[in-house]
């Protein structure tokens, strides 16, 4: 099987000798979801920061190992050209320009695209989230939690990428809209034949959707497997996820 991502043996450090990650490997498959889990701090932000060239602006580094996507190396690649390679970070807490419309902030997203001069598709967007295109000329700020969450989402859509990272996508929004939004994800992903990489606290949704899990504890990966398998291993979802992960 092709991967999309091929992580081996990451060590990543924070300005004033802080490890955030210790040898950490994990795969994504081309067109499969892969859950990455753990408590607040385990360093799962870090490692999304690392594959999209984040890690600068946090004052981080990349002290060991290897990031590949489809086989080619991610290192020392700022971040706009990692974007135009295909790998868009749908970063925690949704980023949207609050003072644009909804619509300006998918024209914002073209800078990301490989073919710049293409023709712009949002109703492609807005056939994902109806509701986007019902605001389509209201400011972002004024959106809902989770409707900007579906305008973060929709920034990557036109961004035109094989992998995206999203960063805690259900953070603050009801259980309802959760679900709304991974059933949404899990559409795009079949349908544009994507590869995704998510962390989520939120294990139950998470592993519900994602074919494979790894469990990040102190900056190591504690556990992985089969979602499946994680879900039926009660001990394991108890020691590494504080309790039981109901399916």
């Amino acid at each position: 099987m092709i991967s999309a991502l091929e992580i081996r043996d990451l060590s990543v450090s924070y300005r004033g000798g802080i490890e955030a990650l210790r040898s950490v490997s994990i795969d994504v498959a081309q067109g499969a979801m892969v859950a990455l889990l753990g408590a607040n701090g385990a360093g799962k932000t870090t490692m999304l920061r690392a594959i999209s060239g984040l890690l600068a602006l946090e004052q981080g580094k990349i002290t060991t190992g290897s990031i590949r996507y489809f086989g080619e190396s991610l290192a020392n690649i700022a971040p706009h050209q990692v974007v135009r390679k295909g790998v868009f970070h749908v970063r925690e807490g949704r980023h949207v320009f609050a003072d644009m419309s909804v619509e300006d902030n998918l024209i914002a997203a073209t800078f990301a695209r490989k073919n710049r001069s293409g023709k712009l598709d949002f109703d492609d967007v807005y056939s994902y989230f109806p509701r986007l295109g019902e605001r389509r000329r209201q400011l972002a700020g004024y959106l809902s939690g989770g409707e900007q969450q579906m305008l973060a989402l929709g920034r990557s859509i036109i961004a035109e990428p094989q992998l995206v990272l999203l960063d805690e996508p259900s953070l603050g929004l009801a259980p309802m809209i959760v679900k709304e939004i991974f059933q949404i994800i899990e559409r795009i992903r079949n349908e544009k034949k994507l590869s995704i990489l998510v962390v989520e606290q939120n294990a139950a949704v998470a592993l519900r959707y994602a074919s494979f899990a790894y469990v990040i504890q102190n900056g190591r990966v504690a556990l992985s497997g089969k979602s499946s398998d994680i879900i039926k291993n009660s001990a394991m979802s108890s020691l590494y996820l504080g309790g039981k992960v109901a399916a």
